[in-house]
């Protein structure tokens, strides 16, 4: 019997450590991991910056809150802004909690124009937490139902529809952001068109709405800028991120330019945990290594390998209704529900998962190698060729 809550549907496996891309589970078995603990090891394992940081700052200060002053913080919130473009920086311990602040950042913004039932636009299919406020502006049925009553003040469009969120602003009432994903994750691996988040910045222009990005999945290199928006010429007023800022320590960052940057107040806002010097100082080695190793380039160059592999490999396979991505992030839908591929990949030795029942997600560390990026096409070929 365990005594932890029923909340996971956990896989027959427990991993007792890992190096760069691989993973050796309790019994020594090793596997290929072609998730990066769901887009957040970026670095793969083990990294030495990020273990040597960790050691480091342990040894000298965990934790004091953010009654103080924190160098460390300070350091990552200059950083961050200078890789973004953006202004100002709130830290948090997760991407909820990052896409928590972009939400009350939005209806502080609207009470300053004198609404008083500020709505956010969001998007089907999207996913921006499991706290209420995000769950609620999560676009998945199957993940809100049975937390009812959900917030107010959210509105719903297709993803990658435009003209919808057009319809919408024609009858704004007390609108005042949209929040989307630049690319959908959670959603399988959902691309949008190249001059999607350019409209939508227009219409949020015409209509003095802030446009908030949740990067959660996509930002820290993963699609080989350091953010997906930049490989637009679209400026964000608010953009969210986590998972990969802190390579497996909690951390989630929103970050804010403009109007949007002066919302906040002492006292409308805070964490306990949020930005202490460990975390700060994982998410800054993390940084030095995404930089200096050239590893967001390199993310957009072997996404792009392994993108024309699966398609060269795959070709003509009527199971294979779509091969799709941006960077490393990749998808691959099926034609059939593909669960029992998790199982599988787990019994030919490589990590990967399924999402919207029919798409294979792969997000494999930025950091691997030509050889190991060939090898998770060969032993993905083979599993959905079996």
């Amino acid at each position: 019997m365990t005594h932890l809550m029923d909340t996971y549907k956990r896989l027959p496996v427990a991993f007792a450590r890992g190096n760069g891309s691989w993973v050796e589970d309790t019994a020594g078995k090793r596997y290929l991991d072609a998730l990066s603990g769901i887009a957040v090891c970026g670095l793969g394992h083990a990294h030495p910056r990020v273990t040597r940081a960790i050691a480091d700052q342990a040894g000298m200060l965990l934790h004091t809150s953010n009654l103080y002053e924190i160098p460390e913080q300070e350091r990552l919130a200059t950083r961050l802004c200078e890789l973004s473009g953006m202004e100002k920086v709130f830290f948090g311990n997760s991407g909820a909690e990052a896409n928590e602040a972009a939400i009350k950042i939005a209806r502080l913004y609207g009470h300053a124009r004198g609404f008083s039932r500020p709505s956010i636009i969001v998007m089907e299919s999207s996913f921006h937490g499991r706290t209420m406020a995000t769950l609620t502006a999560t676009g998945n049925r199957k993940v809100q139902a049975g937390f009812e009553p959900l917030l107010t003040g959210f509105l719903r469009a297709p993803f990658n529809d435009v003209e919808a969120v057009e319809k919408i602003a024609q009858n704004a009432g007390e609108v005042v952001a949209i929040l989307v994903e630049p690319v959908q994750g959670e959603g399988g691996i959902a691309v949008p068109a190249a001059d999607y988040l350019a409209r939508l910045r227009a219409i949020c222009d015409a209509q003095g709405w802030l446009l908030m990005l949740d990067e959660v999945q996509t930002g820290n290199g993963r699609t080989g800028r350091f953010f997906a928006y930049q490989h637009t010429d679209v400026m964000p007023d608010v953009v969210t991120t986590a998972k990969g800022l802190g390579n497996g320590v909690p951390i989630g960052a929103c970050l804010a330019r403009g109007t949007a940057a002066t919302v906040f107040g002492p006292g409308n806002h805070g964490s306990t945990f949020g930005g202490n010097p460990l975390v700060c100082a994982a998410a800054n080695a993390v940084l030095d290594a995404l930089v200096d190793d050239g590893l967001i380039e390199r993310a957009g160059v072997l996404g792009a390998r392994m993108l024309e592999a699966f398609r060269t490999r795959l070709a003509g396979n009527n199971r294979v209704r779509d091969i799709r991505g941006c960077g490393l992030m990749l998808g691959i839908e099926l034609a059939d529900p593909c669960a029992a591929l998790v199982n599988e990949g787990l019994a030919a030795g490589i990590l990967l998962n399924v999402t919207r029942d029919n798409v294979i997600r792969l997000l494999p560390p930025l950091t691997m190698s030509d050889a190991e990026a060939d090898l998770v096409v060969e032993r993905i070929v083979g599993l959905i060729e079996a």
